[in-house]
């Protein structure tokens, strides 16, 4: 029924394409031009004296948390004072709102390369992780083993496929893990196994064959921990946080939770929620394996309704069961409610039902209990869990085709992924991503 996929995006639990066609190949982001992403907000409201500065950010070949860490150094303020709702791909140019705990004159020492700030106001709150509503995004993919023709057919099949199903296979994509090295959701695993240590040193330490050599020595020749005090000052600026980590380390030695407190509180969460993630792909992927249908509930599956503004309700979950199977399946194919699957954490129930064996399986095969996902001494890495819809709808999807490449343009809801759209057009090696 569903392609199954047999590039290294297998190794981040992507096991399956939703169409079974052959891919148009090619990459992306040879320039960051190539990856345009607007933010679709909800902006503060302006104040009069507001206690934060609003502004809209739009930044070239920037990684947000490197970015923040910059923008802080410069107006003299902690880098927990600015706030911004999602992290965005670095190879790219992306607009998105972020908020200043201060005032406007702040943002005036602000003069980094790539980065425009424009139209600043006062606002009545901050923005936090997640206060968004979607996003925009021009993608091009170049370099396409396609011949012109075929790359329309295939966008043509796959776009009716698409729209037929409501959507595509709502996976976690690499940029969650690292698509060069996809690191998080092992340090996430290590924490939740209580093994710290193991967690730091994997961070620092884990390289890939994709990653530069330069890179790949460095990791290597920190394995030796007795070497640190002389390699410190050769760590590259590629690898910020692991310098802070180490230098954590030698300032504080054995005090591996001081090294994982010592990056962005973001980066803390999304270790935990990489490995998360990682666990959701298998059990989506396992769905498919099992033929069971994305866009319509089967009994056991917990559904989660849309409010107004299209924003999924996960306070408000829906048990599908024999009774009210038709009514719920209705609301699903009316793109007013989705099927669900589990993001294991320290709370939340499960499904029932086949899709509740599926998720029991891949938690009992992982050795794993709600209790793992309290991280003592680490509140950031410490998860309740959630569920999470598993198919992506997709507004206004458009497209022109070159002469070896093509380009598309749609919008999609909050925390989805433009590559996991992507990849069902390109099939492409995960690099390439």
């Amino acid at each position: 029924m569903y392609r199954k996929c047999t590039t290294a995006e297998t190794t981040i639990g992507m096991h399956n394409y939703l169409c079974d066609t052959e891919g148009t190949g090619g990459h992306l982001k040879t320039e960051p031009e190539d990856f345009i992403v607007r933010e679709i907000s909800d902006p503060p409201r302006k104040k009069d004296n507001g206690d934060y500065t609003i502004a809209t950010l739009t930044a070239r070949n920037w990684e947000t948390n490197r970015l923040v860490r910059l923008m802080s150094r410069s107006m003299g303020i902690s880098r927990d004072r600015i706030g911004f709702a999602g992290t965005k791909d670095k190879r790219a140019v992306t607009t998105q709102l972020i908020s200043v705990y201060g005032t406007p004159d702040l943002l005036e020492k602000v003069d980094l390369k790539d980065v425009t700030i424009a139209d600043v106001y006062r606002g009545a709150r901050g923005i936090a992780i997640g206060d968004l509503i979607g996003n925009e995004f021009e993608i091009r993919v170049k370099d396409c083993t396609m011949d012109p023709g075929s790359i329309r057919e295939i966008l043509d099949t796959n776009t009716n496929i698409i729209r037929k199903t409501g959507g595509f296979p709502n996976y976690f994509g690499v940029q969650r893990f690292g698509s060069v090295r996809p690191v998080t959701h092992l340090v996430g695993e290590r924490l939740v196994r209580g093994d710290i240590e193991g967690a730091v040193m994997t961070y620092i330490c884990f390289t890939t064959s994709e990653e530069e050599e330069f890179l790949q020595n460095k990791r290597n020749e920190l394995k030796d921990v007795s070497r640190w005090p002389e390699l410190y000052n050769t760590i590259p600026v590629k690898m910020a946080f692991e310098r802070m980590m180490v230098g954590t380390l030698l300032n504080d030695p054995g005090n591996w939770k001081a090294a994982i407190e010592a990056v962005p509180a973001n980066l803390q969460m999304m270790f935990t929620h990489a490995y998360q993630s990682w666990l959701f792909n298998e059990m989506l992927s396992r769905r498919m394996d099992a033929g069971l249908p994305l866009n319509t509930p089967v009994e056991g599956d917990i559904v989660i309704p849309l409010d107004a503004n299209k924003i999924p309700q996960h306070e408000n979950p829906i048990r599908t069961t024999a009774k009210n199977i038709d009514l719920v399946t209705r609301q699903c194919r009316a793109g007013r409610a989705f099927v669900t699957i589990t993001l294991f954490g320290s709370d939340g129930e499960l499904a029932e039902g086949e899709m509740g064996e599926i998720e029991r399986k891949v938690i009992e095969e992982n050795k794993l209990s709600h209790e793992d996902f309290v991280i003592p001494g680490l509140p950031r890495c410490t998860s309740k869990g959630s569920r999470r819809e598993i198919i992506c709808p997709v507004k206004d999807i458009r497209y022109e085709v070159g002469s070896d490449d093509y380009k598309l343009s749609f919008s999609l809801p909050k925390g989805n992924y433009a590559t996991c759209l992507l990849r069902e057009y390109m099939k492409s090696e995960m690099r390439d991503y």
